[in-house]
């Protein structure tokens, strides 16, 4: 994959031309010569998926057992 830069300037007024050339090639935005963003095809970045993780509070609430009194669950929830 080549990658080519531009800077903000030229993204600004170059926009639909940029973005159609980072479908093919990794495109480099620059801000007095400092990369600040990276434009690339979706396609060509590898999806990292998140493990989702019950946070401790959550996982007390669910095994407790529900009670007929919402107000009562919630102040359980926040320790009170």
């Amino acid at each position: 994959m080549r990658a080519q830069t531009v800077s903000i300037k030229q993204l600004h007024e170059k926009t639909g031309q940029v973005v159609r050339q980072a479908a093919g090639a990794l495109i480099r935005v620059t801000h007095r010569g400092t990369v600040v963003a990276v434009m690339a095809n979706p396609r060509q970045v590898p999806n990292k998926r998140r493990r989702r993780v019950l946070l401790p509070a959550y996982a007390t609430l669910f095994r407790r057992k529900p009670s007929n009194d919402v107000l009562a669950d919630l102040d359980a929830v926040r320790g009170r």
